[in-house]
C-alpha cells in the first residue's frame, strides 16, 4: 500500500512529464518541417529562463526568501563562461562547472551575511550585493565594461581528438539545453521531496519550531540558497552561449524583478512555477512585440489580469479544477 503524500511533497507523474518532454524533443523536428526555425531559438531562451526561474522558486517558493538580487547569479555565470572562452579555453565541460561553482561560491558569501537578517532588509541586502557585481563589472574594461563582451562562438564539447556535437548548430544547442534544463528540474523534484526539502519548507512555514527540535534555519537556508545560486549561475552559461554576448545588464536589479515575476506568474511554491511563468512571460513578450512598440503595457496588463484572476500563479488554476472535479 502506498503511503498518501504530505503537504511538502511534490510529485512528478510520469503521465504529466513524459508527454511535456515529448514535446519539447518533437518541438524542433515541427518547427524545422515548417520552415520556422526561429521557435528553435525562442524555445531554448525560454528553457533557459525557465532554468533559472525554477532555481528562484527554491528560495523564493520552498524557503520564503524574497532575494532580489538573484540575476547577480545569473550574471556570475555567464561572465564566467565569457572570461575563460577570452583566455582560449572553449571546452563546455570546463566552462560549464567553473561557472556552477563561481556562482554558487558568490551565494554562500552573499548568503552568509544576508541570511542572517529577515524581511525588507534581506531584500535590500541582497539587492545591494547584485547592484555592487553590476558596477563591478561595468568598471571592469579588460572585460568589455559597460558595452558588454562579445564571445568568438559557442562553448565546444569536443574531448580530446573527438569533436563532438556541434553547438553552433541551434537544434543541437536546443536538445543540450534541454538536456540540461530536465536533468536539474529532475533533480529540484527529488531535492524537494528529499528531507532536506522538508526541512526547507517547513522553515517557512514556522522556524521557531523547528529550531526547537534541533534544526539550523540559517544552515539549511544557506544550503538552499548556495545551491539556488549554482543552479542560476548554469543558466548564465547557457544564456551567454546562446546569445554569445555577455553584459553587465543580466545582473541589473530589473532582471531580478523579471525572474520574480516569472516565478509569481507561474506559482509560488509550486514545482511546476518557474517552468510555466517563464514560458508564459517570454511568449506573452514575443507575441505583443510583433504588434506593438508598446508591448510592456499590454504585458502589464496581461500580468494583471493574471494575477486578479489566479494571485497563487496560473498553476493554482490548475488545482482548483482538480479540487472541482
Amino acid at each position: 500500500m502506498t503511503a498518501p503524500a504530505s503537504l511538502l511533497d511534490h510529485p512528478l507523474p510520469a503521465r504529466t512529464a513524459a508527454p511535456v518532454l515529448a514535446a519539447l524533443v518533437l518541438l524542433p523536428l515541427v518547427a524545422a518541417a515548417l520552415g520556422q526555425d526561429f521557435y528553435i531559438g525562442l524555445a531554448s531562451r525560454i528553457l533557459i529562463f525557465a532554468l533559472a526561474a525554477t532555481s528562484l522558486n527554491l528560495i523564493l517558493g520552498f524557503g520564503g526568501l524574497v532575494s532580489f538580487g538573484h540575476a547577480a547569479f545569473v550574471g556570475i555565470g555567464a561572465y564566467a563562461v565569457g572570461m575563460l572562452m577570452q583566455a582560449g579555453v572553449t571546452s563546455a565541460w570546463v566552462g560549464l562547472p567553473v561557472a556552477v561553482l563561481a556562482s554558487a561560491a558568490a551565494a554562500a558569501l552573499v548568503g552568509a551575511v544576508s541570511l542572517r537578517t529577515r524581511g525588507v532588509y534581506f531584500i535590500m541586502i541582497t539587492l545591494a550585493f547584485a547592484q555592487m557585481l553590476y558596477y563591478l563589472m561595468v568598471s571592469l574594461k579588460a572585460y568589455g565594461g559597460e558595452d558588454g563582451l562579445p564571445l568568438a562562438g559557442r562553448s565546444t564539447l569536443g574531448i580530446g581528438p573527438f569533436a563532438g556535437p556541434d553547438l553552433a548548430d541551434d537544434r543541437t544547442f536546443y536538445y543540450a539545453v534541454l538536456a540540461v534544463a530536465a536533468t536539474c528540474f529532475w533533480l529540484m523534484q527529488r531535492l524537494l521531496n528529499s528531507r532536506f526539502g522538508h526541512t526547507l519548507q517547513a522553515l517557512r512555514e514556522n522556524e521557531q519550531r523547528m529550531a526547537a527540535i534541533g534544526h539550523s534555519p540559517l544552515r539549511t537556508r544557506l544550503a538552499a540558497f548556495t545551491l539556488a545560486g549554482g543552479m542560476a549561475g548554469l543558466a548564465g552559461a547557457l544564456l551567454a552561449n546562446q546569445s554569445s554576448f555577455v553584459s553587465p545588464s543580466l545582473m541589473q536589479w530589473s532582471q531580478s524583478g523579471m525572474l520574480m515575476i516569472m516565478v509569481i506568474l507561474g506559482g509560488v511554491g509550486h514545482l511546476w512555477g518557474g517552468v510555466v511563468g517563464a514560458a508564459v512571460f517570454l511568449l506573452l513578450e514575443e507575441v505583443l512585440a510583433g504588434y506593438t512598440i508598446h508591448w510592456q503595457f499590454g504585458l502589464g496588463a496581461a500580468l494583471l489580469a493574471v494575477v486578479l484572476l489566479a494571485p497563487n500563479g496560473l498553476m493554482s488554476l490548475l488545482g482548483q479544477r482538480k479540487a472541482r472535479a
